[in-house]
């Protein structure tokens, strides 16, 4: 599908340029502390992918909800989060944004509409469809817009909510973030379909597939999605193509790839293409050194606020489980 390029001025671009090195420094680090044994459990890097997530965050507004699946960090950075807590909700400290309960698959925050990560492999698409069915009953115009992999286009919940959202009209964005693996196994294994946008075929839903590697590109495709969708016309399914180049998560040495796959990919890597455009529009190359230099600063700030947080209090572990009683 044609859709309307955003041409972001050499500011803006120089933002989302700035979110994206954040991101990845972040990951990086969050990779570091789990070999340590800071961080334990399950954790999912987004190392890869970081223009779907700061493309898709710059086409919505502050009302828009956002509903993910495990794989968020990327995704609450992008949307406002803050690296201290972050990395603090990480390493299970009380400064983190679920106060050190939730963890790698379960960060939200209220006050930016970001409601999830989400472990349970396509379960969250029907919240997102309960999002959006709620701005249209509010009527407030908002948009509800939901990540989701490629691995979770294959359940059941995932096809009743588009087939009730589709019904409804509902003002809600489905985006597919097709890293080529639902877990370890390839998309061509697992699927006869390989455009997971076609999913919504069979329910009448506009769809379409674009790349994910080019934050412009992305922040193109999702502006369309969400305009249709704001605009009364109904849902969208999209699909950006993209790539993780770590494992599914850090227990994944990632030996099922190709020789030379990862490699190959790189080569579109999201923050070489930023560069190239941020050039193309006049930018000195300077800058992009700068912006690391200010992202390593934060990053490193944000690691030892987590690593020097307190751990949360035993008192407070069912405080989340029960409502109040009075």
């Amino acid at each position: 599908m044609d859709v309307p390029v955003v041409a972001p001025t050499a500011e803006r671009l120089l933002q989302w340029y700035h979110q994206m090195v954040l991101i990845r420094r972040v990951e990086e680090m969050a990779a570091k502390a789990y070999t340590l044994r800071k961080i334990k459990g399950f954790c999912h890097l987004y190392i890869g992918q970081e223009a779907v997530a700061v493309g898709a965050m710059a086409a919505l507004e502050p009302r828009d909800t956002v509903v993910t699946s495990y794989r968020e960090h990327g995704h609450i950075l992008a949307r406002g989060a803050t690296p201290r807590e972050v990395l603090a909700e990480l390493f299970a400290k009380r400064t983190g944004m679920s106060h050190g309960v939730g963890g790698s698959m379960h960060m939200s925050r209220a006050d930016l509409n970001f409601f999830g990560g989400y472990g349970i492999v396509g379960a969250h698409v029907p919240l997102a469809a309960g999002a959006a069915f709620a701005s249209q009953y509010r009527g407030d115009g908002a948009v509800s817009l939901c990540f989701f992999g490629d691995g979770a286009a294959h359940q059941g919940a995932f096809f009743e909510a588009l087939a009730l959202a589709q019904l409804w009209k509902l003002p809600a964005v489905f985006l597919c973030e097709n890293n080529f693996y639902a877990m370890g196994t390839s998309l061509e294994r697992q699927s006869y379909l390989t455009d997971m946008s076609r999913r919504g075929d069979g329910v009448g839903m506009k769809r379409w597939q674009f790349h994910g590697f080019d934050v412009v590109e992305v922040a193109s495709n999702v502006q369309a999605a969400v305009d249709h969708a704001r605009s009364g016309e109904g849902p969208v399914i999209i699909e950006a193509i993209t790539y993780r180049y770590r494992g599914h998560s850090m227990s994944d040495p990632a030996k099922y790839r190709a020789e030379g796959e990862l490699e190959g990919m790189k080569k579109s890597d999201c923050l070489l293409l930023a560069e190239s455009r941020l050039l193309a529009l006049g930018v000195d190359p300077s800058e992009f050194e700068r912006v690391r230099d200010e992202v390593e600063a934060i990053a490193k700030d944000a690691y030892d606020f987590a690593e020097a947080s307190p751990e949360p209090d035993p008192a407070t572990l069912y405080d989340y489980t029960w409502a109040p009683s009075s």
